[in-house]
C-alpha cells in the first residue's frame, strides 16, 4: 500500500502528533511538499502532505486561516504538517480550529524532526510500495503465463478476476462473452455487448469504463492490428491499484498472444477448407473427407447449405465486410458448438459451407436482415444439399446472389426463387432494352392509327393462341385478329407459330409493363 497519513503518524523516527482530522488518516499521500507561500494552491497537485513552518501566515487570525484551509482542501491536500518551534512554539489556535472545522488532518511537527526528514520518509515509503506492486505483478504475470499455457484463455479469465478481488469477462470478435469467472457474472457481462460493440468500432487499441462507483467495468480491446479480435471486461467496485493494473495489462498481452495465435491457425485451417471445398465441388466428397479428417466434423455428411457472399459495392466500408461477415459466422458457430467450413476468395467472395437449419445458418439470415447492407455485403444462399450436390449447391447460391443483387436485396436463399415467380428477374435494364427493342415496330406502326397490334398480340398470347376467345376479349371479329396476326409476323419478320418467338414476345409484353391483365 502507499504512504498514509497514518502511516506517518505511527513512524517511531518522526515524532508526528495528530492535532486535527483523526478521521481521515488513512488517506493515501502521494507527496510531500515544502510551502511558505500564503496561497501555495496553484502548485499543488492534489494528494500531498504540505509541510509548513507559517512564516508568512496569519496563523492566529481565524478568518484567513479558514480561507487557507479551505483552499487546500480545494486543491487536493491530504494534510498539513505544522512545524513547532521554529516561528510558533505551538499551533496556533486559529489554524487548529480552522482545520478541526474542515476536518483536514494537522500534524504537529517536532523542531527536532526535520522536513526533509518526512519528505525521505514519504518517498522511500512510495518506492517500497512501487517495488511491491512490480514484484507482485511479475508473480502475477508468471501465474497467468502458466495458467494461458496449461488450461487457455478461461483460466487467464479465472486467476484475474480472483486478483483484482472482482470479475472478469472475454468476449470474441461479436462482442458475445465467452468466458466469465466468476459464474454469477455472467449477467452482468452479457448486457455489457453494445458496449464491447461500440469498443469494436474504434481501432485497435481502445479502453472505456463503465458502470457506476459500485459496479465500475473497464473495458479493453484485443488485438495487434486496427481492427479489434475481441475484448477484455473487468468489473470492480473501486478503481485499479497499481498492482491490478500490472495484472490486467499481462492478461491483455496474453490473450492478445492467444487471439492472434488463433489467427494464424485459422489461416491454415482457411487453406486447408479452400482445398476440401474444391474437392467438395469436382464432385470428391470422399476425398475432401480423408483431406479433412476431424476439422469440420460431420458437417461434410449431409445435409448443408452454401453460401456465397460479394461487397455490396456502393460507398466503401470502414473495414472490409466479408471478413467481418465470417467472423460473425464463425463466432456463431463456436458459441453452438457446430462446425463451419468459410474460405475467403481474395476480398471479393466468400464461400460458406454450413449445416442445414444450424446456428450459422440462422445467424447469417439474421446479419443480413440487420446488419448487411449497412456492411455492404450481398449473399446468395442454396437449398439444403448433401456431399454428391455440392457443385449443384453451389451454383444455386451463386444464382440467388445474382438475383439479390438484382433485386437490391441483402439476401436471397435459392428456395424463395422456385416458389416465387420468374416476373422479378425481368426487372433489369438490359432485358427491358431488349423487349423496347423487340416491340418498337409494333408501337411505331400503332401510332399511326392503323391498327391496335400490340394490344392484339397481349390478347392472343393470354388466350393461347386461341383465335375466338382471344377475339372476343379484343371485340373484334376473328378474321380481324387473323390479319392482325399476319401484319405482327410481317412487321417483326418472325413466325408466330415458332415457341420461342411466342415465349420472347411474351416476356417482352412482361418486361415493359404491357402484358397485364
Amino acid at each position: 500500500m502507499p504512504p498514509t497519513l497514518a502511516s506517518l503518524a505511527q513512524h517511531s523516527a518522526l515524532k508526528l502528533v495528530v492535532r486535527a482530522g483523526e478521521d481521515r488518516l488513512g488517506t493515501p499521500v502521494r507527496w510531500a511538499h515544502v510551502s511558505e507561500l500564503a496561497d501555495p494552491v496553484p502548485y499543488m497537485e492534489g494528494g500531498e502532505l504540505l509541510l509548513t513552518t507559517a512564516l508568512t501566515l496569519d496563523a492566529e487570525d481565524l478568518e484567513a486561516m479558514r480561507r487557507y484551509v479551505r483552499r487546500l482542501l480545494g486543491a487536493g491536500v491530504v494534510g498539513l504538517g505544522f512545524a513547532v518551534g521554529v516561528n510558533y512554539e505551538e499551533i496556533p489556535a486559529a489554524l487548529l480550529e480552522a482545520a478541526r472545522e474542515e476536518h483536514l488532518p494537522l500534524l504537529e511537527v517536532p523542531r527536532r524532526t526535520p522536513f526533509l526528514a518526512i519528505s525521505k520518509a514519504v518517498s522511500a515509503a512510495i518506492s517500497a510500495d512501487q517495488y511491491r506492486a512490480v514484484t507482485a505483478g511479475f508473480e502475477v504475470q508468471r501465474e497467468l503465463t502458466r495458467a494461458a499455457l496449461a488450461e487457455g484463455p478461461d483460466a487467464v479469465v479465472a486467476r484475474l478476476a480472483a486478483h483484482v478481488d472482482g470479475w472478469a469477462a472475454l468476449y470474441d470478435t461479436s462482442g458475445k462473452p465467452v468466458a466469465v469467472s466468476p459464474e454469477w457474472a455472467a449477467r452482468r457481462a452479457a448486457r455489457l455487448t453494445p458496449d464491447v460493440e461500440r469498443l469494436r468500432e474504434r481501432p485497435a487499441p481502445a479502453s472505456a469504463v463503465v458502470g457506476g462507483t459500485d459496479d465500475r467495468v473497464e473495458l479493453q480491446s484485443l488485438g495487434t492490428g486496427r481492427r479489434v479480435r475481441g475484448a477484455l471486461a473487468v468489473g470492480t467496485g473501486a478503481p485499479l491499484g497499481t498492482g491490478e493494473r500490472y495484472a490486467v495489462h499481462s492478461a491483455i498481452a496474453l490473450l492478445t498472444l492467444t487471439t492472434e495465435r488463433s489467427r494464424s491457425l485459422q489461416a491454415a485451417e482457411q487453406r486447408l477448407g479452400a482445398a476440401v471445398l474444391r474437392m467438395m465441388l469436382a464432385g470428391q466428397p470422399d476425398h475432401a473427407r480423408a483431406v479433412a479428417g476431424d476439422v469440420y466434423g460431420g458437417l461434410l455428411d449431409a445435409p448443408f447449405r452454401i453460401l456465397v457472399a460479394e461487397p455490396a459495392g456502393g460507398e466503401p466500408a470502414a473495414e472490409p465486410p466479408l471478413p467481418v461477415l465470417a467472423e460473425a459466422l464463425e463466432a456463431a458457430a463456436a458459441r453452438a458448438g457446430e462446425a463451419v467450413l468459410a474460405v475467403p476468395e481474395g476480398e471479393q467472395r466468400l464461400v460458406v459451407l454450413a449445416g442445414d437449419g444450424g446456428a450459422v445458418v440462422t445467424a447469417c439470415e439474421g446479419y443480413a436482415e440487420r446488419e448487411a447492407e449497412e456492411a455492404g455485403v450481398v449473399v446468395g444462399l442454396s437449398a439444403p444439399a448433401g456431399p454428391i450436390a455440392a457443385a449443384a449447391a453451389y451454383k444455386q447460391a451463386e444464382q440467388a446472389l445474382s438475383v439479390a443483387r438484382r433485386r437490391g436485396r441483402a439476401l436471397v436463399e435459392h428456395e424463395d426463387l422456385a416458389a416465387g415467380s420468374v416476373l422479378p428477374l425481368l426487372a433489369d435494364d438490359a432485358v427491358r432494352a431488349f423487349a423496347d427493342g423487340m416491340l418498337r415496330a409494333l408501337r411505331d406502326h400503332d401510332a399511326t392509327g392503323r391498327g391496335d397490334l400490340v394490344a392484339s398480340l397481349r390478347a392472343w398470347l393470354s388466350r393461347h393462341g386461341q383465335w375466338d376467345a382471344a377475339a372476343a376479349d379484343l371485340g373484334v371479329h376473328r378474321h380481324t385478329l387473323r390479319y392482325r396476326m399476319r401484319r405482327v409476323e410481317e412487321i417483326l419478320g418472325r413466325s408466330l407459330d415458332d415457341p420461342d418467338v411466342r415465349m420472347e414476345l411474351w416476356l417482352a409484353l412482361k418486361a415493359t409493363g404491357e402484358g397485364a391483365e
